[in-house]
């Protein structure tokens, strides 16, 4: 006994409907050129003699889709790129996590090993430069006599200790300077980590000191 279908599906919807599957085994919401151009060839060659398909109307269909493909693959290209560059700007900033970096400041912070460091600018020649790194209370924990100093950059450097090697820094300190009126003081700051917004924006480098954007840093140590 033969049982027929009670759908009838005629020539060309069982074409188109057989490519159609091939197209959607790629993907079920994206229909590719190949596929598009297939299923037109088939109303083409399946069409209605005394109805033929309006050539205008196959070629805004053509437009339409080409269209609609170049601006998908357009922002496919732009989400590539933003990808990439989101990566590599995490990368990048990654990078800075566990070097130092200095800073315009007139406080200085102790970096791992508790050692403070800074550098002063001097606009003119100096006869007897001194620096007072001084605690919230006011208190002067260390003082530094750096003596004569030409003008130009002048670094100052101490390792925290007291004269029998015994740690007495930890804590943030002012940086005050006595024989001098420098034009900048600067001090370095160990980066403990970095915050990288995924609106694209600037990375912020986390410090003792606060947070800083990279181009705030005059060098990395």
């Amino acid at each position: 006994m033969t049982v027929s279908s009670p759908w009838n599906v005629d020539a060309a919807t069982s074409y188109a409907n057989q490519n159609l599957a091939q197209t959607t085994t790629k993907k079920n919401d994206v229909i590719q050129m190949d596929g598009f151009l297939t299923l037109l060839t088939a109303q083409m060659k399946y069409q209605d003699p005394f109805e033929p398909v309006d050539n205008s109307q196959m070629v805004a269909q053509m437009a339409q889709f080409s269209s609609l493909s170049a601006q998908t693959e357009s922002n496919t290209y732009l989400g590539n790129i933003a990808d990439s560059l989101s990566g590599s700007r995490m990368s990048d900033a990654a990078n800075w996590i566990g070097k130092s970096m200095l800073v315009k400041s007139n406080i200085a912070t102790p970096d791992r090993t508790g050692a403070y460091a800074g550098e002063l600018t001097l606009g003119t020649d100096a006869t007897n430069v001194s620096i007072d790194l001084v605690d919230a209370s006011g208190a002067v924990v260390k003082t530094m006599d750096l003596g004569a100093q030409a003008k130009g950059p002048v670094p100052f450097f101490w390792d925290g200790t007291n004269e029998a090697g015994e740690l007495i820094g930890g804590d943030a300190l002012q940086v005050r300077v006595r024989g001098a009126t420098p034009t900048q003081t600067a001090t370095w700051a160990s980066i403990a980590a970095v915050q990288s917004p995924a609106s694209g924006t600037d990375a912020k480098l986390m410090t003792a000191l606060g947070n800083f954007v990279p181009t705030d840093a005059l060098r990395l140590g």
